[in-house]
């Protein structure tokens, strides 16, 4: 990280400074801030980095709790702060600091549209499951993947400090469904809160993959592949820890919404029914205890198959019962009064407001209905105000809007169905047309709701033949043993590794690593024996290797580490790490009669390296040096004879 990315993001306040106020810009302040001057230094130790932790409490605290989340499952409590450095990493600690000094800076403003209560909670979330998701399939490392999502979004808050009263017509508008919020924002600043966003990181110095991440979140699919960049894996657990903060925050129509948004990206990352119920439920729990340690309002947090099972009662109650779900908006409490004894009387659930502002509440707070009756002329929010606030929201586009009014000219006509009414009732109000056009409207709803079911459940099938797919994928990519990537696997990433690195001339290292006197284990316990040390010896891998590499069973008893953009002395010293972890680390339930341990080869790609099978064979040979020379240590191929 460069020296200049401490200071408060000069071009992007150079960008938004019209009319605006630059220096309220969300930036990194105290303690973070002084821990990116300290990442400018050439060397810096772990007793330095524990020593300016200490002078923040609050920052020691929440460090610590992170560093022993059941995320980062340390081998042992961390209680020092300079162990909570060493377990977390350098980059981690000056991210994780930097996310809670903006958090700590920025929990309210002058924006009155912006929610800073609930969008820091949205983020806390966030940054909490893609935590979790990060831990159960490793695309960058669990704390890095909490300190990225919770300043996913860092854009608005920025657009809210620096211009809190034009953004707060932005919202507002937007809100009303009356323009597009990205495009006001663009027309409004020249930039929109997703680029702002990626800017004010870049600024702030966190790692290509994460702005790359942030660049893909609008452009990838439902289903990840096991062959898309790293990149691209924690861009998909961003968008599923997206959904499922959406799903914690949300009031209870809007949850229905993300639900259904939710649980396809759910199944691809392999969480089933089940599983995402545990996820969640684990995720809540977080969710209230971080809060807490925050000071970030949090809430319960329903049981996904619980939420969908009321979905699928909603619905079959729809599609088969004749009464109708009706909300009526209307200032003059007789007509009120009136509309709901006849439509009850007619055998349909009725519910009332007086404006349309309690009408919209009410909606968002509830289950929401099929029909909204609504008077034009209210106060403070009229009739057309709330068609368009509904058809901006996901719920409402699918609930029927008749609107009452005493006009019926042609051009009060086209402003309500522009405005997004389906129907049109002029006052004095007939009791027969009215009850005419809620059967009309019955009509349309109960064929909607048996296509919604039809839609839904072709969504489902796809859904899990596109799961089974890959999984089967997966199975076939992977050793059946260690959990590992297999060899198949590792051998198509090569080539695409090696493609870049002609292409980018970067080096590629590869690391060969084989168990010690593994046949003596097979012979005296057994192979039952020897799949359990194999097992273990896989795991001490995949925990000691970084985000970035690749650890695969390449054969028996021998692993290849796969290195993209490492150097030889940057994979010399991975190598060494892994050695050490494994001679510390013993299998637990085995009486072996000498330590596990292993040899490694390491190779780098040079200038005349032809192709990755010579770097293969380099690192191959390095390893056969290592067991010559006695086991338990590292070799390069520079030292082969």
């Amino acid at each position: 990280m460069t020296a200049h990315a401490a200071v408060a993001t000069p071009r992007t306040a150079s960008r938004l400074g019209a009319a605006g106020d630059p220096g309220a810009l969300p930036s990194p302040s105290g303690v973070a801030l002084a821990l990116m001057r300290l990442a400018a230094k050439e060397t810096v130790t772990t007793r330095e980095y524990a020593a300016l932790i200490q002078h923040d409490p609050a920052l020691t605290g929440r460090l610590l709790q992170i560093a022993n989340s059941p995320a980062i499952a340390p081998r042992r409590p961390v209680v020092a702060v300079s162990d909570a450095v060493m377990v977390l990493g350098f980059a981690a600690v000056r991210q994780i600091a930097l996310a809670l000094s903006v958090l700590e800076a920025n929990r309210s403003g002058r924006c009155e549209a912006f929610d800073y209560t609930g969008y820091w909670s949205a983020a806390l979330a966030r940054a909490l499951a893609a935590q979790m998701l990060a831990a159960r399939a490793r695309a960058v490392a669990p704390e890095e993947a909490f300190a990225c999502a919770l300043l996913a979004d860092i854009g608005r808050l920025a657009l809210a400090s620096v211009h809190p009263q034009r953004y707060t017509e932005i919202i507002t508008a937007a809100g009303a469904g009356t323009a597009s919020e990205c495009d006001a924002e663009r027309e409004a600043f020249g930039i929109d809160h997703d680029a702002l966003t990626i800017e004010l990181l870049a600024e702030w110095g966190l790692p290509d993959v994460m702005l790359e991440a942030l660049r893909l979140l609008a452009r990838i699919g439902a289903v990840p592949s096991v062959d898309e960049s790293r990149a691209a894996r924690y861009a998909h657990q961003l968008a599923l820890a997206s959904e499922m903060a959406r799903y914690c925050t949300a009031g209870f129509a809007a949850r229905h919404t993300a639900l259904e948004a939710m649980v396809p990206r759910a199944r691809a990352h392999l969480l089933d029914a089940a599983a995402l119920d545990d996820f969640v439920a684990e995720l809540s729990v977080q969710w209230r205890d971080w809060g807490q340690l925050l000071q970030v309002d949090t809430g319960d947090v329903p049981c996904p198959t619980a939420v969908q099972a009321q979905i699928s009662a909603d619905r079959t109650a729809a599609v088969s019962l004749p009464g109708l779900r009706i909300l009526v908006v209307d200032d003059d409490l007789l007509l009120l009064a009136r509309l709901r004894k006849d439509l009850e009387a007619a055998g349909h659930h009725v519910r009332t407001c007086t404006d349309g502002e309690q009408a919209l509440r009410q909606m968002l707070e509830e289950q929401p209905p099929q029909i909204v009756i609504t008077d034009w002329q209210m106060e403070p929010m009229d009739g057309i105000a709330l068609c368009r606030a509904l058809r901006a929201t996901t719920f409402g586009q699918r609930i029927y809007v008749i609107m009452l009014t005493a006009a019926d000219t042609e051009d009060a006509l086209v402003t309500a169905l522009e405005a997004g009414a389906d129907d049109f009732v002029v006052k004095p109000l007939s009791r027969r047309v009215l009850e005419a056009r809620v059967r009309a409207a019955s009509r349309i709803i109960h064929l909607g709701e048996q296509i919604l079911c039809e839609a839904a459940e072709q969504q489902r099938k796809a859904a899990d033949l596109a799961i089974a797919n890959r999984r089967l994928e997966l199975s076939v990519r992977t050793d059946a043993l260690t959990g590992l990537p297999n060899r198949r696997y590792v051998i198509e990433r090569l080539d695409g590794e090696w493609n870049a690195v002609r292409r980018h001339k970067r080096p590629l290292s590869v690391i060969m690593c084989d168990a010690d006197y593994f046949k003596d284990i097979n012979d005296r316990h057994g192979h039952a024996s020897g799949d359990v040390a194999l097992s273990h010896l896989a795991g001490v891998l995949r925990n000691t290797v970084r985000a970035s590499d690749i650890v695969a069973r390449y054969g028996g008893e021998e692993f290849l580490i796969l290195c993209p953009a490492t150097t030889l002395t940057q994979a010399r010293n991975l190598a060494e790490r892994v050695r050490a972890a494994v001679q510390l680390e013993q299998p637990p339930d085995l009486a072996l009669r000498r330590p596990l341990t292993v040899s490694l080869g390491v190779a780098t790609s040079e200038a005349d390296t032809r192709h990755w099978e010579s770097l293969v064979a380099q690192a191959d040979e390095a390893l056969y040096h290592a067991k010559k020379c006695g086991r338990n240590r590292v070799s390069t191929f520079a030292e082969t004879p």
